[in-house]
C-alpha cells in the first residue's frame, strides 16, 4: 500500500512511525512522575494540514483521538477518515460554523464564549443530542487569543451549565509561547488550580474530567501539572509545511 502513495505521504507516515513510540514513552514517564499511569493520558493527534492518508495510518498504528483546527479543512477530508478514532474539534470556532460540525465530532474543546455555547446548545437540541465541550481559558490574558479569562471562567461555566444540550467536561488552554520553562510552569499551575477549584464546586451538569493542555513543545511539563489530554501535531507528523520546501 505504501508504495502507491505519494512521496510526501510516505515521508510523513515514516516521520510518524519514528516518533510515535518515543512520544508514548515520554508520556508514560511524565504520567508516572505525576503519580498517574500512561493510560490516564489521552494523546490527541492534532491533524491540521495532515492528509487523510497519514491520519488513517496513525489511527491504524494506535492513535485513538484526532483533533482538527479548521472547519473547512475537516469537512474536506472527513469522509476519507477512518471512523475508528474519536473526533474532536480543537481550533477557533465561529458561531456560524457550528452547524457544519455539530454532527461530526464528539467534543468541541475550544468553547471560548457564552454566545458560542448557546449556539452549540441550540443546534444540538435540533438534533436531540448533548454535545460535550471544554471551556477554553485564555490563561495568559493575551489580546490575540480568545477564551474566558481566569476571573470569569467559573461564572461562565455556571451559566453554560444551565444549557441542557451542552455538557461541560473540563477546561482547555493554549498558554503564551515562552522559552522559559518556569514561566510556562506558572501558566500550567494556574490552569491546574482553576480545574481543581471548579471541580470542587460540583456545579450541576458540569463533569470536570478533562484538562486539555500541552502541545509538541511542552506536553511533558503540562502532564506534570495535571493535563490528561495533550494535543500533539508537529512532533507526530512533522512541520505543517512538510514537503513544501
Amino acid at each position: 500500500m505504501m508504495e502507491k502513495l505519494s512521496s510526501d505521504i510516505v515521508t510523513r507516515c515514516e516521520w510518524f512511525d519514528r516518533n510515535y513510540s518515543d512520544i508514548k514513552e515520554r508520556i508514560a514517564v511524565a504520567a508516572e512522575k505525576s503519580g498517574r499511569k500512561a493510560d490516564d493520558i489521552i494523546l490527541l493527534a492534532a491533524t491540521k494540514t495532515v492528509p487523510a492518508e497519514v491520519i488513517n495510518h496513525a489511527i491504524e498504528s494506535g492513535i485513538n483521538y484526532i483533533g482538527e483546527n479548521r472547519v473547512q479543512e475537516f469537512l474536506a477530508k472527513k469522509d476519507d477518515l477512518s471512523r475508528a478514532a474519536h473526533r474532536h474539534f480543537i481550533g477557533h470556532l465561529q458561531t456560524n460554523k457550528v452547524k457544519d460540525i455539530v454532527d461530526e465530532v464528539e467534543m468541541i474543546q475550544s468553547v471560548h464564549s457564552l454566545k458560542l455555547a448557546k449556539e452549540i446548545n441550540r443546534l444540538a437540541e435540533k438534533r436531540n443530542k448533548v454535545m460535550d465541550i471544554l471551556c477554553e481559558v485564555n490563561i495568559g490574558n493575551e489580546e490575540s487569543k480568545s477564551g474566558f479569562s481566569n476571573d470569569e471562567i467559573l461564572e461562565r461555566i455556571e451559566e453554560i451549565s444551565k444549557l441542557p444540550f451542552v455538557r461541560v467536561k473540563g477546561l482547555m488552554t493554549i498558554p503564551p509561547i515562552s522559552e522559559n520553562s518556569d514561566e510556562s510552569a506558572r501558566y500550567f499551575a494556574k490552569m491546574q488550580k482553576l480545574f481543581i477549584d471548579i471541580k470542587g464546586k460540583k456545579v450541576d451538569n458540569v463533569d470536570m474530567v478533562y484538562l486539555s493542555m500541552g502541545m509538541s513543545d511542552d506536553y511533558e511539563q503540562a502532564i506534570g501539572y495535571g493535563a490528561n489530554i495533550v494535543r500533539i501535531g508537529t512532533s507526530l507528523f512533522g512541520r505543517r509545511d512538510y514537503g513544501n520546501k
